[in-house]
């Protein structure tokens, strides 16, 4: 029996994400676009557009096999991809709560597209 409404994926704060990248393997997936992507995003995450994962596209190589804590700018884009992820089969996926601009309030890191200090965009 299919419910009417789909339950939300599980969520993480900004804070824990990062502490699981580091200390458990977990792979930072962030689902924004590539100008977004180029902005500013956090070091070490793996880039995979929601728009492209949407059309069928497998994750990214480094991605693959491990668990996904997934971003966006502020969490709906996110919410939907690791929707999608877990119905796909992809593991475990964890939504960030409040997306790169609650990362950025935290005081974690944020690099553009040549590795400087980088701004969400």
């Amino acid at each position: 029996m299919k419910f009417l409404f789909r339950r939300r994926p599980a969520r993480v704060t900004p804070a824990a994400a990062h502490q699981r990248t580091r200390d458990e393997g977990a792979v930072l997936l962030d689902v924004r676009e590539r100008a977004e992507w180029t902005a500013g995003h956090a070091p070490g995450a793996v880039h995979a557009p929601l728009s492209a994962l949407l059309a069928g596209a497998d994750l990214p190589r480094a991605a693959q096999g491990r668990p996904l804590m997934v971003i966006c700018r502020s969490g709906h884009r996110s919410q939907q991809a690791a929707r999608l992820l877990t119905e796909r089969g992809d593991g475990t996926v964890l939504d960030i709560t409040g997306g790169m601009n609650a990362w950025a309030a935290a005081g974690l890191p944020v690099v553009d597209g040549h590795g400087n200090y980088g701004s969400i965009a």
